[in-house]
């Protein structure tokens, strides 16, 4: 399957590069550019995009603010930008990934692999493995097996990951985007700040689950799917 792609830019020039990167790359389908993010916006009403290459900086509405009107759970962002000072920002408006102008076409295809990776799921070869994550934290890409993540919790701007093996991982992200790679049947809600391995859960008391000194509340919106999932491995 191929990935729906649009490009946003008001620079002619920089449209056009990213147009040819797009055509040039197999698994993505260009369906439109557009000088504007106003334009952009209007036209998404109309079609159904997997992801948007967008720039940052534009006149009456920028990528961001596009970003923060979209929904980036359906649609993935990877900005375009010529200031790096950017990169938080479009971190925190759940974009995949950012690209600093001048763009090569090598790192153009790295951020586009990327965005398959969250698009289309593992492939078959991939889902045959244990499973894993990767995650960017301290400027490295890390990978976090499945089987040795305890819990994950939101930290305002972050997500930490803990982890049996090293203790805890601080990645810039947010819950929604981690909670979209992870397997329902092993990870569940169970409160807006927290996300827990079910077969990791050994002790319930008082609407909190205990892992050592830990406590993690369970709230009521997330018991009953809670509830339902542990019952399953209980015999």
């Amino acid at each position: 399957m191929k990935i729906k792609c649009i490009a946003v830019d008001d620079e002619p020039l920089a449209l056009e590069l990213i147009k040819s990167y797009i055509t040039q790359t197999p698994f993505l389908e260009l369906i439109g550019c557009y000088g504007s993010a106003i334009d952009a916006l209007t036209a998404m009403k109309n079609n159904e995009a997997n992801l948007l290459f967008l720039d940052i900086q534009m006149p009456n509405l920028s990528g961001l603010q596009l970003a923060s009107i979209i929904d980036t759970y359906k649609t993935k962002v990877i900005f375009t930008t010529a200031f790096d000072q950017y990169a938080l920002e479009g971190f925190k408006a759940d974009a995949i990934d950012y690209l600093l102008k001048p763009i090569s076409y090598s790192d153009f295809l790295k951020s586009a692999q990327k965005a398959q990776r969250y698009i289309s799921g593992p492939s078959p070869a991939e889902s045959s493995e244990p499973g894993s994550i990767m995650v960017k934290a301290d400027y490295k890409l890390h990978k976090i097996d499945f089987s040795d993540i305890i819990y994950i919790e939101a930290v305002r701007d972050y997500v930490a990951i803990y982890i049996e093996s090293a203790g805890k991982i601080m990645t810039l992200s947010a819950l929604k985007n981690i909670e979209a790679n992870l397997p329902p049947q092993i990870f569940v809600r169970v409160h807006r700040s927290f996300i827990v391995n079910i077969s990791k859960v050994k002790t319930i008391e008082r609407n909190r689950i205990v892992f050592g000194k830990c406590y993690i509340p369970i709230s009521d919106a997330y018991k009953k799917n809670f509830m339902e999932l542990l019952n399953r491995k209980i015999f």
